[in-house]
């Protein structure tokens, strides 16, 4: 019983952490200027260098954290692509690991959020739409997590992931609640645009 208290509570840890990645990266797509502004605070704090005007320590950011936050900006999902990254990593680094473990789990995890969303007896119990948009957060993350980790990527017929329900579902929701996650499967995904991939999908997607 604690086991698989200890796996649900990771699961949903693990939830939380794919909501807030969609949720940053969305933000940051419909804040564009950001890079802009970033690029304008690092023009004033050189040019207050040159001028011997220096801003306290505390608030000033050194040269490499800001390069290193320039590169992360010039991603279109930077919080998508560093977790991708990292299950990436991951998955190489322990070759005692079967590939099938994380990318069950990460269909697995797609198939619930799907199920939860088109079945009227369990969508009936979502109180507030706050919690629809977890679901499909969620959903989203693992799709495209395992797209990056599985050798032919989630939109093959081979795919553990049903890509045509998971995207009808999207679909059916308001626009302006879901663009933001149908670009991410558009824009962040590696297999789309493979021969493996159906026209179908691919036709859902445009």
């Amino acid at each position: 019983m604690q086991h698989l208290e200890r796996e649900q509570a990771l699961a949903k840890q693990f939830a939380e952490i794919l909501h807030f990645t969609l949720s940053f990266d969305e933000l940051k797509m419909t804040n564009p200027a950001i890079q802009n502004d970033f690029s304008y605070y690092r023009r004033t704090i050189s040019r207050n260098r040159l001028n011997n005007q220096q801003l306290e320590a505390e608030n000033e950011v050194n040269n490499e954290m800001a390069n290193r936050m320039s590169l992360f900006y010039a991603e279109a999902t930077p919080m998508l692509k560093t977790l991708s990254n990292a299950t990436t990593k991951f998955v190489s680094e322990n070759k005692t690991l079967p590939i099938e473990d994380t990318t069950d789990c990460l269909s697995t995890m797609a198939c619930v959020c799907r199920v939860m969303l088109e079945t009227p007896e369990y969508r009936c119990r979502f109180t507030n739409t706050d919690t629809m948009l977890f679901c499909m957060r969620v959903m989203v993350g693992v799709i495209i997590l395992y797209d990056h980790v599985h050798p032919v990527g989630a939109f093959a017929k081979t795919s553990k992931i049903d890509m045509k329900g998971c995207i009808k579902v999207l679909k059916e929701q308001p626009s302006n609640s879901v663009e933001g996650l149908l670009n991410a499967l558009r824009y962040t995904t590696r297999h789309l645009n493979d021969d493996s991939t159906s026209k179908q999908i691919r036709a859902l997607l445009q």
